[in-house]
């Protein structure tokens, strides 16, 4: 044993210094500086550097070989070179956005978190109460404000009480930014769509009103936490606030929301003198904090006592060891003599910020200004690298010194953020810094990217396209349909916003190609409410160009939205201002496609004379258009039309040519295997409900067995419990019980996602496979589909 250490030793001493101690000891002796003079230079103390030097260091950190770089005055290349150990022990990344199971994930807290004694314990009390499922007696009802000026700590604390009661929350603990600084914060119908998308929960054919009902009555059942981040004003949250049950809701805003009634409220100031001490101290861990008390009372009050520029200061002097706090306070006052642009309230936080931006390298510096220039909330590495120009490996280069510098904050799925007020920083150096030209060709180049991305990624699920061509140098995987529809997922607030400014723009070409791209994929995330918006820009686009055909082919597109976003009478407007379009340029596959949606929404109406006639007319256009996929819509939708008109034996002959035409050779490369898995699905569910009217039990099992849990899979829950609900029906009156019973507690299993009347249709279909039970009667909901 002591032979190894002593060999380790020697190895370490001698030859085995890291490549990064070598590199700073050849650049420290090429300048004839000592290592005194180079901890002078750099602020890092001498024992670090020798540690560095002689390889005791293995891994030193980011921020410490910036400070070097800059004592030693490297240019960009050999500072890059320098840098590069540091990604050399960095995992690997394909570039690609990882999205967590939840929509809705919250990011990491900080680790040396400090003070606010009082206000945590008053949250504490309240989640307290709502973890344990106490309703409030009227003083303190499940729901906190916590509201103060920008950098004071909001989400940190709201963070920090999420890590605390984690357990307490079995159903969960979900973040959502509500954006409330931005031009367009999040609505409060968005918000539901992605909470019960966070929950599971089922919203494609739901309007706006029943979602909100569905929304409070998961609600009602769930034990979680969620914070709502970063609201704007009351009538954003009014509707998102619960009426029972054990969600506790945090918001955090800069306003007291003074509207809201019967909230806790927890507002935060500036901390004292002593918590600002103690955060000083966590971050800088080395004793000095302990050393210099009045130094610390001159850095705690140069950044006002807030916990953003305190830790931006803090994290500056961490990698700085050879600096007293009394330079550093010192630097802070020149830096706020030297630029006052910044400032929150009557306090004064741009020192801390102008302090680690001036210190940055020129590529760190222009990479935290050009950032400033991404429109959604987040970005990944592969956004950075495009706005800057670099490659992918020194981009997270880049991003890693912001980081460690304090500027910039990381966020779920290998993306980064910045604090409110340092992204207005960034912004204050834009302007400052940048030519116009080139600030204007960084942001066109990153939308550019966005949308060329978005194309690629959507067309992924196009029939016509699929997998886009191998290209090395694309920063992004899109090597499969998962990775495609992740980026497309965590990339949407900027696509969406690069998609805006092209149609601000009046590029109309790129906002229809790009919306073309997105018909296929919209089916897979039809919760996500910006649809309807991109297809009625195509169309206004198409219009502009003078395009009819393409002009109805989008309108069709905006009826498929308008529908699952339940507003069914602007789906039939946009259907049937499609269908004259369409005929007068004589498109016949869009007048098939109009007439599908028209008949489709008078299905849903009730009206069923109208939609047989519109569905059979569609068909027939398809036929003479030679639409493979729009015939089989067609035919599909039209089995249960002619269910309900009494014409079973119809019904059941189409969906056999269904069928058939779905197994024929020469129709398998004109339908694509995704699609034909959603037409058998879709087909076999509607002969389903036509096999049951009948009683044919065996055939009703046949259909509905290879389908059993496909819907679920994909997330479409009232579908998925109508499957599992008939053919437990149809299992019942083959005496296989057994079976039947699985079936109808599956619905059980769904009761707080489908309609309750299949609930209570679950319930009683148990109660009559149980000894001595009573008859499994008709269920009113198959009967009244029979004419």
């Amino acid at each position: 044993m002591e032979q190894r250490e002593h060999t380790m030793g020697e190895a370490v001493g001698a030859g085995g210094r890291s490549p990064a101690g070598r590199k700073v000891r050849e650049a420290r002796q090429g300048l004839g500086l000592t290592i005194e003079e180079l901890a002078e230079a750099s602020g890092v103390s001498v024992r670090t550097i020798s540690d560095v030097e002689r390889g005791r260091s293995q891994r030193p950190q980011r921020g410490t070989l910036t400070a070097l770089a800059q004592g030693l005055g490297l240019d960009e290349a050999a500072r890059a070179e320098l840098l590069a150990v540091v990604r050399a022990g960095r995992p690997v990344s394909d570039g690609s956005a990882r999205v967590g199971a939840s929509p809705c994930p919250l990011p990491r807290g900080v680790r040396d978190f400090v003070g606010r004694h009082a206000e945590l314990s008053a949250l504490r009390a309240l989640a307290q109460r709502a973890a344990e499922g106490r309703d409030p007696d009227g003083d303190v009802p499940p729901v906190a404000v916590v509201s103060g000026p920008p950098g004071s700590g909001k989400t940190t604390l709201a963070l920090r009480l999420a890590e605390e009661f984690a357990p307490s929350f079995p159903d969960g603990e979900f973040l959502l930014d509500m954006r409330g600084l931005e031009e367009q914060p999040l609505s409060a119908q968005e918000a539901v769509l992605r909470l019960l998308g966070a929950w599971d929960v089922e919203v494609a054919q739901l309007g706006a009103e029943e979602r909100l009902a569905r929304y409070h009555a998961r609600a009602a059942r769930l034990r979680a936490l969620v914070i709502l981040d970063n609201a704007a004003d009351e009538a954003q949250v009014r509707p998102l606030l619960p009426r029972a049950g054990g969600v506790l809701v945090v918001m955090t805003s800069r306003s007291t929301l003074a509207g809201l009634e019967g909230v806790l409220r927890v507002p935060l100031g500036a901390l004292s003198e002593d918590e600002s001490t103690a955060l000083l101290r966590a971050i800088v861990s080395d004793g000095r904090v302990d050393a210099e008390p009045d130094a610390v009372r001159s850095v705690s009050e140069l950044c006002g006592h807030l916990p953003l520029a305190l830790r931006v200061a803090g994290n500056w002097a961490a990698t700085r060891t050879n600096w007293s706090l009394r330079r550093l306070a010192g630097r802070l006052a020149d830096e706020d003599r030297r630029l006052d642009s910044l400032s929150a309230g009557d306090l004064r936080v741009n020192s801390a910020f102008s302090l680690s931006y001036s210190r940055l390298a020129p590529a760190a510096a222009r990479m935290f200004r050009l950032l400033a220039q991404v429109p959604g909330p987040d970005f990944s590495a592969p956004s950075a690298a495009v706005l800057a120009g670099t490659s992918l490996p020194y981009a997270e280069d880049l991003l890693d010194d912001l980081l460690d510098a304090g500027l910039l904050m990381t966020s779920p799925g290998d993306r980064y953020r910045f604090h409110d007020l340092l992204r207005l920083y960034a912004r204050s150096r834009l302007r400052a810094e940048e030519g116009e030209e080139g600030s204007a060709e960084a942001g066109a180049r990153l939308r550019s990217w966005l949308l060329d991305t978005a194309v690629l990624a959507g067309r992924w699920y196009e029939p016509d396209h699929g997998a886009p061509q191998p290209d090395p140098g694309r920063l992004v995987a899109l090597d499969d349909r998962e990775q495609a529809l992740r980026w497309l997922k965590a990339e949407s607030d900027n696509w969406l916003a690069a998609f805006r400014e092209a149609a601000a723009r009046g590029a109309h070409a790129r906002v229809t190609d790009v919306a073309q791209a997105m018909n296929w994929f919209s089916d897979l995330w039809v919760s996500w409410g910006h649809w309807a918006e991109v297809f009625q820009s195509a169309a206004q686009s198409a219009a502009a160009l003078g395009d009819a055909g393409l002009e109805a082919t989008h309108r069709n597109h905006l009826a498929w939205a308008h529908w699952v976003g339940g507003r069914h009478d602007e789906a039939a407007a946009s259907a049937a201002h499609a269908l004259r379009l369409a005929t007068a340029g004589g498109d016949v596959a869009q007048q098939g496609w109009a007439h599908f949606y028209l008949g489709w929404l008078q299905n849903l109406a009730g009206d069923d004379a109208p939609a047989t006639a519109n569905l059979l007319r569609a068909k027939e256009l398809f036929a003479r258009a030679d639409d493979i996929r729009g015939h089989l819509h067609a035919a599909i939708a039209g089995i249960n039309l002619l269910e309900k008109a009494g014409r079973a034996r119809e019904a059941v002959e189409t969906h056999r040519e269904v069928m058939d035409a779905l197994a024929d050779p020469r129709n398998h490369e004109r339908i694509p295997s995704n699609v034909r898995d959603t037409n058998i699905l879709t087909a076999n569910y509607q002969v389903g409900f036509v096999h049951l009217g009948q009683g044919h039990w065996a055939d009703a099992v046949r259909a509905l067995r290879p389908i059993r849990g496909q819907f679920d899979a994909r997330g479409f829950h009232t579908p998925g419990a109508e499957v599992h609900l008939n053919l437990a029906h149809a299992l019942a009156r083959l005496a296989e019980n057994e079976e039947a019973a699985a079936g109808y507690r599956a619905v059980l299993a769904l009761e707080d996602r489908v309609p309750p009347a299949m609930v209570d249709e679950a319930r009683a279909g148990l109660d009559a496979l149980a000894p001595g039970g009573p008859p499994l009667e008709e269920p009113a909901r198959l009967a009244a589909r029979r004419p």
